[in-house]
């Protein structure tokens, strides 16, 4: 049907595009060497049925299909954890301090996000598994306004 030039080109062509440009591209080349059919499109050059379908849906009816990109990945344990940000300035804030120079809005922080993590078990009532290991609970503090202290350690 197709010489392996041309289709080398329509991939080409489709790689270099994204979202609803590359759906209408991939419904446009199924409409004209396919008779429309998303089925054989996906045959003939490997691209996916259900997005040369929502292409040939759009430019049907003139819609375009939206893209959810911020659906995508995994959520920050703040989403998952409404609270947590609110417990944690709590058990902190006597243990924060500002910075001396007064260089940055960063609040220095005496504790390890080892022992805030400790300190929500023990005090707040979260369970293990629901929280993030230590170093994600670090990149929670450092989200929240805060910064660890590098701990110096003695020479052996």
């Amino acid at each position: 049907m197709l010489t392996e030039q041309i289709q080398a080109t329509f991939k080409d062509a489709a790689r270099k595009l994204t979202g609803q440009k590359k759906r209408e591209f991939t419904a446009q080349v199924a409409l004209d060497y396919f008779e429309g059919s998303a089925r054989r499109t996906e045959r003939a050059l490997g691209w996916d049925r259900v997005s040369i379908q929502r292409g040939l849906d759009s430019l049907k009816s003139g819609v375009d299909y939206p893209d959810n990109y911020q659906a995508r990945g995994r959520k920050k344990v703040e989403t998952l954890l409404p609270n947590l940000a609110q417990d944690i300035g709590e058990l902190v804030e006597g243990d924060a301090q500002a910075d001396p120079k007064f260089q940055t809005s960063f609040r220095y922080l005496k504790v390890s996000a080892q022992a805030v993590r400790d300190q929500l078990i023990s005090e707040k009532g979260y369970r293990d598994e629901d929280l993030p290991c230590r170093q994600t609970m670090g990149e929670v503090l450092n989200r929240l306004g805060y910064r660890l202290r590098k701990r110096s350690r003695p020479n052996p």
